[in-house]
């Protein structure tokens, strides 16, 4: 077998993109179980639809992920992001691109005070998010006054999100944008890979001279501001500011980002491994409530997507470097035979053998 031919079998290995696998599984399992419902026109362009403000709050959530930082505020920025929108376009008369703007000023407004708790006052970013996140909602609630907002937003603003190009509709372009953009700047940037790097191994990081504060300062406002986004184009589908409509999107963003470290890249966070991550769970979700089953069915779904999503990833990161490790042992010459011992390793490599290369 040749070399191509080998690489062309590992790419389509379930291990690689098992994703892909189960989501074809359960197209397969509601075509036959439910066809009259399931097999319609309209289903792939509304899953589709339906799928691009979650997987825009998962691509949010992969950003900090690569660096090592769980956010767990960020569906209480989305919903802050939806209300202080739909508050400025019922309280004032700015015009659309200001509300955007001040918006996405608010949402990065959101990400420094997560950026000061975490890298600041040295708290546990699982902690910190969690803690600024319950703050968060309970500012979002006050400038909602406990009120779902609707004046103001039907009409211009709601074209961002109801528009279409081509007989797509806008959010999916918005959806592919990101994550081109995201797959590029983690994969073939340095920056990116530096990234990777802080993840894997802050300390052997910052031996190599790498800023790790200033990586995972980045990471948490290019969140927030994604978040913030993904809840303006949230508002605009739904014409009314819920100040917890952002929560219900924390764990289907949580589960596809894990799910799609598994896809394509094996054990790293990546864009495109996220976004078939969100068609897959939100295939699965459109399908159990078409069954009828009740409303519980998807969330219990997305939640055990989410523990053997983590579960894999987590014996792909240790499989690593033991394999790493074998290669190195079946490498070295033997020292009986007469051969000269290996020379020593260097120390970054020591304490990080799944690190990515590191441009400098």
């Amino acid at each position: 077998m040749t070399e191509n031919n080998r690489n062309f079998f590992k790419t389509l290995a379930p291990r690689n993109i098992g994703a892909v696998y189960v989501w074809l599984l359960l197209i397969l399992i509601f075509s036959l179980w439910i066809p009259y419902t399931f097999l319609r026109s309209s289903t792939p362009l509304g899953i589709l639809n339906q799928s691009t403000v979650t997987a825009m709050i998962a691509m949010a959530v992969i950003m900090p992920l690569a660096v090592g930082v769980f956010d767990l505020s960020i569906g209480a920025v989305m919903g802050f992001s939806l209300v202080t929108a739909g508050w400025l376009l019922g309280n004032t008369d700015l015009p659309i691109p200001f509300v955007i703007v001040l918006t996405l000023c608010g949402g990065a407004l959101m990400g420094l005070l997560n950026a000061f708790v975490i890298l600041k006052l040295r708290i546990d970013s699982f902690i910190a998010t969690l803690a600024t996140g319950a703050i968060i909602s309970a500012i979002t609630v006050g400038v909602a006054n406990n009120k779902i907002l609707t004046v103001g937003i039907a009409g211009e603003f709601s074209k961002i999100s109801t528009g279409s190009l081509l007989g797509i509709p806008l959010p999916v372009y918005y959806m592919l944008i990101i994550m081109i953009v995201l797959g590029f700047v983690l994969e073939r940037t340095a920056t990116g890979r530096r990234m990777y790097a802080a993840g894997f191994g802050p300390e052997a990081a910052r031996l190599a001279g790498i800023n790790v504060d200033r990586l995972k300062l980045g990471a948490i406002l290019v969140s927030a501001i994604l978040a913030s986004f993904a809840g303006i184009i949230l508002l605009g589908r739904i014409q009314a500011a819920d100040p917890m409509a952002g929560n219900a999107y924390m764990m289907p963003a949580f589960s596809a980002a894990f799910l799609g470290a598994t896809q394509f890249r094996g054990g790293r966070f990546n864009s495109w491994g996220t976004v078939v991550a969100v068609l897959m769970l939100q295939t699965g979700s459109y399908g159990l409530l078409l069954t009828g089953v009740g409303q519980w069915a998807p969330q219990v779904f997305q939640g055990v997507v989410l523990i053997v999503a983590v579960g894999i990833t987590v014996i792909q990161r240790k499989a690593k470097p033991a394999k790493v490790r074998k290669k190195r042992e079946g490498a070295q010459p033997s020292v009986v035979s007469g051969s000269r011992p290996p020379a020593p390793e260097p120390q970054a490599e020591q304490s990080a053998p799944d690190m990515v290369p590191v441009e400098r």
